[in-house]
C-alpha cells in the first residue's frame, strides 16, 4: 500500500472532503472537512484499505490563523501493512466541536477526554466527556496557547527561551 494509492482511494471515494494532503518525512497527511471526519475514518477502517487501528488522536492550537485556530489530529494505521496516516481537521474557536470516533475505536474514549482535557474541544456523542488528567474546577485548558510559559516575576527566563 502506497501513499499516492491511499490518497486516490480517500479523494475518489469524498472528493469534496479532502481539503489539502502532503507526506512531511514520508507519512501521507491529509487535511480533511471537520463535518466529514467520522466518515473517512469509518470508510477507511471497513474499507479494503483496513486501516483498523487508532494510534493517537491529539489537538493543536494555532492562535495566529483565527479560521484555523484549533485543530484535531488523527494517527491511522493498518497493522498488516505498517501503513501509517495521519488525518487533520481544523475549525474556529467558535465552533469548537467535532464528532467522536467512540463508536469506531473503544481506544478513542482516553484520547479524546484527554483532547478535551487540553485544548477544551468537544468531541459530540463521547459517552463520558470529562477531565481525565486535570482537576474538574481548573477553569481553563493548559495546553492552548494563550498563557505565558513563565511566572511572570521570573527575571532569569522568558518565553522566548521556550520558542516563543
Amino acid at each position: 500500500m502506497t501513499n499516492e494509492f491511499v490518497l486516490e482511494a480517500i479523494t475518489r471515494e469524498f472528493p469534496e472532503s479532502v481539503i489539502s494532503s502532503s507526506e512531511p518525512y514520508g507519512m501521507l497527511t491529509i487535511e480533511i472537512k471537520k463535518d466529514d471526519i467520522k466518515k473517512v475514518i469509518h470508510y477507511l477502517k471497513d474499507s479494503s484499505l483496513e486501516i483498523n487501528f487508532l494510534t493517537d488522536v491529539c489537538g493543536i492550537h494555532y492562535p495566529e490563523f483565527p479560521e484555523k485556530e484549533i485543530g484535531v489530529v488523527y494517527h491511522l494505521q493498518n497493522m498488516m501493512t505498517n501503513f501509517r496516516l495521519r488525518l487533520k481537521i481544523f475549525m474556529s474557536r467558535e465552533n469548537i466541536e467535532v464528532d467522536s470516533l467512540t463508536e469506531l475505536y473503544a481506544g478513542a474514549n482516553w484520547m479524546e477526554r484527554e483532547t478535551f482535557d487540553f485544548y477544551g474541544i468537544k468531541f459530540k456523542g463521547h459517552p463520558d466527556l470529562r477531565p481525565i488528567l486535570n482537576m474538574e474546577d481548573l477553569g481553563y485548558h493548559p495546553m492552548l496557547k494563550e498563557y505565558r510559559l513563565e511566572d511572570g516575576t521570573r527575571t532569569d527566563k522568558d518565553d522566548a527561551m521556550f520558542g516563543r
